[in-house]
């Protein structure tokens, strides 16, 4: 795509001649690398001026992690690096950050959402509380990225090939295969059958433009304490683990499973277990003795890390695939 072509195609902009992203995503997901890729192919590839960062917490992998895209003609130029209010496109590649995440904050009428999900339109509606007069697209990133053994975020990107008409699908392509074919070329091929397959199977659905759903303005997070009311000698108040404390909106799509007829309780995984999620209780073996024995698995504190599979000696943990939501 040339670049006097690309200027004729960008028709949603915003007050300062942007067409904007916002990807909502959990960190091992991939969304950085996403919002990388379609900047790049973007600039490189059609013409474009563009911008991609990323906003996440100390610990990237299982916490929330935020990728923001601009987009403008090849003779605007981009000054605002500020996080994405308002988007254009909203991303979601985890459906399950709704429980912690304001993700449709700054959705109006008219923005396109794309939403890696194994529920119908209508459902996936329901569960985000989507406003009306938006277009959704519905893909089931996951089963697509086990089957081609690659990360979803090459899906999802095909699936917003499909929703953003001025996004070269093939610009998109050659960005990815710019990407990994340096570092890891046995990837590229997976991935780009990843995409094809996130273009072909996105489902559309035009949301009614109703008022079953409240617009939620974009506001910034404010904690609730700082400078003035903070503690004195710096206590925590509000502990980070708790037992009311929900960890499943931060796993990536796997979760661990326990084969009772494998496992030899040697506790190997509870001693890799950085949640203490491995709860074993006393009872009683074949000799009448009574000892610790595996019990169950805690999935409300499971972060799905995994490390429990990796250190089983005998393959009674082993990795499950997670419904999106």
């Amino acid at each position: 795509m040339t670049t006097d072509t690309a200027k004729e195609v960008i028709t949603k902009k915003n007050q300062f001649g942007n067409y904007e992203i916002r990807m909502e995503s959990i960190g091992g997901q991939g969304a950085n690398l996403a919002g990388k890729i379609l900047a790049d192919a973007a600039i490189m590839d059609m013409g474009l001026n563009g911008i991609s960062f990323a906003s996440y917490g100390s610990e990237k992998k299982g916490t929330p992690v935020r990728a923001y895209i601009r987009l403008a003609e090849s003779d605007k130029e981009i000054r605002i690096n500020s996080p994405v209010t308002e988007p254009h496109l909203l991303v979601v590649f985890a459906p399950v950050l709704v429980k912690s995440v304001p993700i449709m904050n700054g959705i109006k009428p008219g923005a396109q959402i794309v939403v890696n999900t194994t529920k119908s339109p209508e459902e996936t509606r329901d569960l985000l509380k989507i406003p009306g007069g938006v277009t959704l697209y519905c893909i089931d990133a996951m089963k697509i990225a086990v089957e081609e053994k690659v990360r979803i975020n090459t899906v999802i990107i095909g699936a917003i090939s499909r929703a953003v008409e001025f996004l070269d699908k093939d610009a998109l392509e050659a960005g990815i295969r710019r990407m990994f074919e340096k570092k890891y070329p046995a990837l590229v091929e997976p991935n780009i059958k990843g995409f094809k397959r996130g273009y072909e199977e996105a489902a559309l659905y035009e949301v009614p433009a109703d008022d079953k759903y409240p617009i939620s303005e974009f506001k910034q997070f404010q904690p609730k304490l700082g400078w003035k009311n903070a503690p004195i000698g710096g206590v925590i108040v509000n502990p980070g683990n708790t037992v009311l404390n929900d960890l499943t909106a931060s796993r990536t799509g796997f979760k661990p499973v326990w084969d009772e007829s494998k496992c030899i309780n040697c506790a190997e995984c509870d001693t890799a277990c950085p949640d203490q999620c491995i709860i074993f209780s006393r009872k009683t073996d074949e000799k009448g003795k009574e000892r610790q024995f595996f019990d169950h698995i805690d999935y409300m504190h499971c972060k799905g890390c995994l490390r429990c599979v990796e250190v089983c000696p005998k393959q009674a943990l082993t990795s499950a695939r997670e419904a999106a939501e």
